[in-house]
């Protein structure tokens, strides 16, 4: 089957820096609105089976034009949340952005042991996830297409462990496609680092702490 994994659409704390991890969060900025209203003709194509979303408010805005487009409802899973950034949450300073990146890099290196300050490492991070995609997928027939919307550091480090690029960018809406199975092995087969209705819905100027490996 295959699983399409969004990132949500563009946030004021994208906008600002913000480590913005803990429910409910953000809600989307105009630009945001856009991106999520322009992904429904990109994935017309697609045999959706189902749409999910996270608890947070973002993602659940940015699924419901696709699910509306598809007449399906928006799942709101849980797992499928952003890595929490602990004692940094809604930090903004260049040196709290970087303790953030640099954990998500060792995790996403394979280094599980590694600790958010305040929060929890990525053995934790790695069975919430994974546990949530085994949910998410399950009960499909083997054709079908499921599309979830995410977060950027958390759908990077899944991604990554299945095939992805370790320093892989990406964009509000933009979307990582994996192959495989619920039970077996992923491998991700498509990486879409600008939003899924093209790069002219990118914000170039944003701070973008959860989506760039190298956002300072």
């Amino acid at each position: 089957m295959r699983l399409i994994l969004v990132r949500h659409g563009e946030t004021p704390s994208n906008v600002m820096g913000a480590l913005d991890t803990a429910r409910p969060g953000a809600t989307l900025t105009a630009l945001g609105h856009r991106q999520a209203a322009a992904i429904p003709p990109v994935l017309s194509d697609q045999p959706v089976a189902a749409v999910h979303a996270s608890p947070l408010v973002r993602t659940q805005l940015t699924a419901a034009p696709l699910a509306a487009a598809l007449g399906l409802e928006v799942r709101v899973t849980e797992g499928l949340e952003e890595i929490s950034a602990g004692a940094l949450e809604m930090h903004t300073s260049a040196a709290s952005i970087d303790a953030y990146a640099d954990t998500v890099a060792a995790w996403i290196a394979g280094d599980l042991d590694a600790t958010m300050p305040g929060g929890g490492d990525g053995h934790a991070f790695v069975a919430r996830f994974d546990g949530a995609v085994r949910a998410l997928s399950s009960g499909h027939a083997e054709n079908a297409t499921v599309v979830a919307f995410s977060h950027g550091a958390a759908i990077r480090t899944f991604a990554a462990r299945h095939g992805g690029p370790r320093d892989g960018r990406l964009l509000n809406t933009g979307a990582v496609v994996l192959d495989g199975a619920p039970t077996g092995r992923w491998t991700v087969t498509h990486w879409s680092r600008d939003p899924l209705g093209g790069s002219h819905l990118a914000d170039d100027i944003a701070i973008d702490p959860t989506g760039d490996p190298d956002p300072v």
